[in-house]
């Protein structure tokens, strides 16, 4: 048995996209904007929610953070 796992425990990051799909990707470090770039949206376009509140684009998420892309509809 590898003792590792224990000492090193992996953290996953659950996103939500706007469709309420959900992903789950390693919890390493990253800013929201990485993030959002990864994902093909352009953060004009959304509002991002990390646990449960709203947050700039320039957060940073990790860990088991939870981040929900939510679409903002505008116009007139």
């Amino acid at each position: 048995m590898n003792g590792h796992a224990q000492l090193f425990p992996t953290h996953t990051m659950k996103i939500i996209l706007p469709d309420a799909t959900i992903q789950e990707v390693p919890g390493d470090p990253a800013s929201l904007l990485v993030i959002l770039d990864r994902l093909g949206i352009n953060p004009a376009e959304v509002i991002v929610s990390r646990n449960g509140k709203l947050v700039p684009e320039d957060a940073v998420a990790r860990g088991d953070d939870e981040i929900r892309i939510i679409r903002i509809a505008h116009g007139g």
